[in-house]
């Protein structure tokens, strides 16, 4: 329950305040979003199959963005950032679709 009113004041926060990312930060924003999704489809999987643990969402969460942003900036290094961040969007992508379809298969047994 307080992760629930948790998430609904940051909405409520993020619209009232409306913040900017800057320019230098944007390119990673995608990545970083599409990281914290698999986290989260993730957890769900886990609490579905009874095997939640806090401390692993916490930190998978807080790593797959890390990691996810540190391959786009290694991209952007070598000159080749777009291509690099397409890779992790088609990896997570494909680990977000394998945990929804998980979900899909525990809760409507089909």
């Amino acid at each position: 329950m307080i992760a629930l009113l948790g998430l609904v004041a940051g909405i409520v926060f993020g619209l009232i305040v409306e913040p900017s990312v800057p320019g230098a930060l944007q390119p990673y924003l995608p990545i970083a979003v599409v990281a914290a999704l698999d986290a989260t489809f993730g957890a769900l999987r886990a609490f579905l199959d009874g095997v939640f643990n806090e401390r692993v969402f916490v930190i998978s969460f807080v790593s797959n963005v890390i990691v996810a942003a540190l391959i786009v900036y290694l991209g952007d290094q070598l000159g080749v950032g777009s291509q690099l961040s397409t890779g992790v969007v088609v990896v997570l992508g494909i680990r977000i679709f394998s945990n929804v379809a998980a979900i899909r298969r525990r809760l409507l047994h089909a």
